[in-house]
């Protein structure tokens, strides 16, 4: 028993992540129906960038904590320009010439694109991300949990409020909830839809730069680090439902935890085929993920 709170616990930790990650997808999904391929990157380019600004911040006699909560801004602000450039080479003509496969071509370009120049300017080894917090483990009960841990999961659910709560009492959140329930009768409005659209993509793109400095101090830090992230969260995305915040943090709960029971009483060389399984027979049963709504068009 206290084996399987262990993994259950540590199972957490890993969904939140991918929970923060297929909260990306959700937010541009719903403001735009189109989707940023290239969110595992942009999760690769933040933790990256936070590295080196630690890693200047320490070198400046400043202490781990308070070059972390330092380099925190940097990283946000960093995640929002990324994003909109997303959009704006790659998403926006795309959506104008009404092209479905031009936005899914282009997002995954330049992932690649961004992928390649992080190899060329920070290598292509992995490198250790130096952690805020002690890496003592803490014992509760006999489950041991690190304290980088419980900030990934405070972290994320912090982050998430944030943006319900901006969402929910800003007059810019509010244009972004229009643009997310009626896209033409909001720009009619008098939203400026296009606008809110960049927004999204570079708040799904800062949400992805603050999961990469999470994840970054409990793992290595490199230019191939966000492929698999970004596309573990893209299917947690699916299974929870792309048009609920909700859904797809229940999402990545059900999937980190799955992955880490497989991984321990099967092996780790299938951790990742109940998650693959549960995507199947979601799309199979409900297309729309577990707490998605049904869309239903009139032609």
């Amino acid at each position: 028993m206290q084996v399987l709170a262990q993994l259950i616990v540590s199972g957490i930790s890993v969904g939140m992540i991918y929970g923060v990650i297929a909260f990306g997808y959700q937010l541009t999904f719903s403001t735009s129906k189109t989707l940023n391929f290239g969110q595992g990157e942009a999760l690769m380019l933040g933790a990256l960038v936070g590295l080196t600004t630690i890693n200047f911040l320490i070198g400046n006699a400043l202490g781990t904590l308070s070059a972390f909560l330092i380099m925190l801004p940097v990283v946000f602000a960093f995640g929002l320009l990324q994003g909109a450039v997303v959009e704006f080479l790659g998403v926006r003509q795309a959506m104008r010439t009404k092209s479905e496969a031009g936005w899914i071509m282009a997002t995954i370009a330049l992932g690649i694109i961004f992928r390649n120049l992080a190899e060329n300017i920070w290598g292509h080894d992995a490198l250790r991300f130096p952690s805020p917090l002690p890496e003592a483990a803490l014992s509760f009960g006999g489950v041991r949990i690190q304290p980088m841990e419980i900030a990934i999961v405070v972290g994320a659910i912090l982050l998430m409020i944030a943006i319900e709560i901006f969402n929910r009492r800003s007059i810019y959140g509010k244009a972004v909830v229009a643009t997310s329930n009626d896209r033409d009768a909001a720009g009619l409005m008098g939203i400026d839809t296009r606008l809110v659209i960049t927004f999204s993509y570079a708040l799904s793109s800062m949400s992805a730069a603050f999961a990469g400095v999470l994840v970054a101090p409990i793992t290595l830090t490199g230019a191939n680090m966000g492929a698999v992230l970004g596309l573990t969260a893209f299917a947690v995305a699916i299974i929870g439902g792309l048009s609920s915040g909700v859904g797809v943090v229940v999402g990545g709960l059900i999937l980190g935890i799955t992955e880490n029971l497989t991984g321990y009483y099967i092996s780790t060389g299938y951790k990742d085929v109940p998650g693959l399984l549960l995507l199947l027979l979601v799309l199979s049963i409900k297309p729309a993920g577990l707490f998605g709504a049904t869309a239903i068009k009139k032609v």
